[in-house]
């Protein structure tokens, strides 16, 4: 079932706002996630209210640190039904969560954030979790 655009165009904006990259069709998620030697926050955006109090300040929070994904996009759970489906099906074998963030290189997810981690936490808690994350996976390598 797909939300009207009216009550979920705010919660999409949330995220746009910060830079974050809208995929609305299964064809933007696989010409994204295709793309080799690129990290890849992809974040499973829902209208629930631990995807609005805690999942997107957290997102916010985190963008803000200086080590971060070469992108960051999202699809819209109840809203982008084709690309939900399919940035899920790189989750795989990970169940369907909303919402949720996953971090993708070379199509292996290297981190993945379920609903049940995200609404039993606070925003700042997410946020950490995320630039620990941000820090182990996307910091240049010196040698």
């Amino acid at each position: 079932m797909a939300y009207p655009e009216s009550f979920i165009g705010p919660m999409r904006q949330e995220l746009t706002r910060l830079g974050v990259q809208e995929l609305r069709t299964a064809g933007e998620v696989d010409a994204l996630l295709g793309e080799k030697s690129k990290t890849v926050m992809v974040i499973v955006n829902s209208m629930c209210g631990c995807a609005a109090g805690k999942a997107r300040p957290g997102i916010a929070l985190a963008l803000r640190h200086p080590v971060k994904p070469d992108v960051a996009a999202t699809v819209f759970a109840g809203g982008d039904i084709e690309a939900t489906d399919r940035a899920r099906s790189y989750f795989a074998p990970l169940p369907p969560s909303s919402p949720s963030i996953a971090i993708i290189r070379d199509g292996q997810v290297l981190h993945f954030v379920h609903r049940h981690q995200i609404e039993n936490q606070t925003a700042d808690a997410i946020a950490r979790n995320l630039t620990d994350a941000f820090d182990r996976l996307c910091a240049v390598q010196t040698p």
